[in-house]
C-alpha cells in the first residue's frame, strides 16, 4: 500500500510527458486567451461611467459574453469531435460540417439575443434595481451580439481549419480561445451598440427590426431539413433557454456593487480573465473527456475512471499557470491607475479564487459529459455551454468571497 501513491506519481508524471505536444499547447492558449481576455477587463474598467449612465447594462453582459462561448464553444466542440473521428472536411457543402455549423451560430445568436435582453429586463424588475428599457436592452444585445458573432465566428473556422490541417489538438486549444474571444470582441460591441441607445426613435426602430429578425431566425432554424444543424439545435434549446439564468444572476451580483468596483478598477478587470479562464480550463476538460467518450476510450461511469482523473490533473496544471498570469496582470494594471490593493489581495486573492472554481470547473465538467451522454445526447452540444455559464456564476461569486476573506467590502 505504501507504494500506492508512488506508482500514481510516477503514472501522472509519465501521463504528463507523454502529453507535452497539448500542454505546450494549452498553455499557450490559455495564455493568450488571458491576455485576450484581461483586454475585456480593461475595456470594463474603462467604460465604468457608461455602466453606471446606463444602469443594470452590468446585468447583460456576462450573459452576453457567457452566450459567446456557449454558441462557439459547442461548434469548436463539434469541429474537434468531427476532427478526431476523421470526419472533419473543409468544405462548403451545404450538408457539409462546416456549413451547418454556421447555420447553428447564425441562428443561435439572433435567438439568445433577444432571449438574453428580456432576461436582463425581467432580473433587474425581480431584484428592483434600476434599469434602462427593454428596446434598450434589445438594441444593445441584439446590434452588439451579432456584431461580436461574426468576429468569433471567423476566429473559430480558422482555427478548426488551421487545426486540422497542421494537427493541433482542437479540443485544447479551440475553448480557450474561443472563450476569450468572446470576452475581448464582445464587451466592445456591446460599449458600440449603446451609443444608438442615446436617439430614441434610432433605438426604437432598431429594435423593433431586431425583434423581427430574431423572431424569425427562431423560426427558420427549428424548421431546417439539415440533420447536423437540426440535432444541434434542438440539443442546444435547453441549454440556450437556461444557462443564461447563471449569467444573468452574475450579473445581477456585481450590478448593485458596482459603484465599489469602479472605485477599484483592477478588481473589474480581473472579472473577465477570471471567469474566462475558469470556463476554458472545464471546457477543454469537457472536450477531452467528450473526445474520449465518442472513441470509447472512456466509459461513462459515475466514478471516473484513471483517464478522466490524468486529464484533470492537466486542468490543474494549467490553471495555476493561468490564474497566477491574471493575478499579476491584474495587480500591474492596478498599479498603473494608481489604486491597488496589494499583492496579496490582487495576486493571492485571485489564485485562490482561481484554483477554487478550478476544482469546480473539473467536477461540473466531468459530470456534465457522462450524464448527457448516458441520456443519449452528444457532450459536445451541452458540456461547454453548461460549463461556461456554471463558471461565470461560480467564477463571481468565488471571487466575492474570497475578497470577503482578505478583508475586502464589495457591497456599496
Amino acid at each position: 500500500m505504501a507504494f500506492a501513491p508512488r506508482r500514481r506519481a510516477r503514472r501522472l508524471f509519465a501521463y504528463w510527458r507523454s502529453e507535452q505536444r497539448t500542454l505546450r499547447q494549452g498553455f499557450v492558449a490559455l495564455l493568450i486567451s488571458t491576455g485576450a481576455a484581461l483586454v475585456a477587463g480593461i475595456t470594463l474598467g474603462s467604460i465604468s461611467h457608461t455602466l453606471l449612465v446606463l444602469p443594470g447594462l452590468f446585468i447583460l453582459i456576462p450573459a452576453a459574453v457567457g452566450m459567446r462561448g456557449t454558441i462557439f464553444g459547442a461548434i469548436g466542440a463539434r469541429f474537434g469531435t468531427s476532427t478526431h473521428a476523421g470526419l472533419f472536411d473543409v468544405t462548403w457543402r451545404r450538408t457539409g460540417i462546416l456549413y451547418q455549423n454556421v447555420f447553428v451560430g447564425v441562428v443561435t445568436t439572433f435567438s439568445s439575443s433577444l432571449l438574453l435582453a428580456a432576461l436582463a429586463k425581467l432580473s433587474a424588475e425581480a431584484f428592483g434595481l434600476t434599469s434602462i428599457s427593454f428596446f434598450d436592452f434589445v438594441t444593445i444585445s441584439v446590434l452588439g451580439g451579432v456584431l461580436g458573432s461574426a468576429a468569433i465566428m471567423g476566429l473559430t473556422l480558422g482555427l478548426s481549419v488551421l487545426a486540422y490541417r497542421r494537427g493541433y489538438d482542437l479540443d485544447t486549444v479551440s475553448t480557450p480561445l474561443v472563450t476569450a474571444s468572446g470576452d475581448m470582441v464582445t464587451v466592445p460591441t456591446l460599449y458600440l451598440a449603446t451609443f444608438l441607445v442615446r436617439f430614441h426613435y434610432v433605438n426604437l426602430t432598431v429594435a423593433i427590426l431586431s425583434i423581427v429578425v430574431c423572431l424569425y431566425a427562431t423560426i427558420r432554424g427549428a424548421l431546417t431539413d439539415l440533420p447536423l444543424a437540426r440535432r444541434a439545435i434542438l440539443e442546444m434549446a435547453a441549454v440556450i433557454l437556461l444557462t443564461p439564468l447563471l449569467d444573468i444572476l452574475a450579473g445581477t451580483v456585481v450590478e448593485p456593487r458596482l459603484h465599489r468596483f469602479a472605485l477599484f478598477t483592477g478588481l473589474l478587470v480581473i472579472i473577465p480573465p477570471l471567469v474566462s479562464d475558469a470556463g476554458a480550463l472545464g471546457g477543454i476538460l469537457s472536450s477531452r473527456l467528450s473526445s474520449k467518450l465518442h472513441l470509447g476510450v472512456l466509459s461513462p461511469r459515475g466514478w471516473p475512471e484513471g483517464p478522466a482523473f490524468l486529464d484533470a490533473s492537466l486542468v490543474m496544471g494549467f490553471g495555476i499557470v493561468a490564474f497566477s498570469a491574471v493575478g499579476v496582470l491584474g495587480y500591474v494594471y492596478s498599479l498603473f491607475v494608481g489604486r491597488s490593493l496589494g499583492p496579496m489581495v490582487m495576486i493571492g486573492g485571485t489564485l485562490v479564487a482561481g484554483m477554487i472554481s478550478t476544482i469546480i470547473a473539473i467536477v461540473v465538467s466531468y459530470y456534465v459529459a457522462v450524464w448527457t451522454w448516458r441520456f443519449g445526447l452528444d457532450p459536445d452540444n451541452h458540456a461547454v455551454p453548461i460549463i461556461t455559464s456554471v463558471m461565470d456564476l461560480a467564477g463571481v461569486i468565488t471571487f466575492l468571497f474570497v475578497l470577503s476573506l482578505f478583508g475586502v467590502a464589495t457591497h456599496g
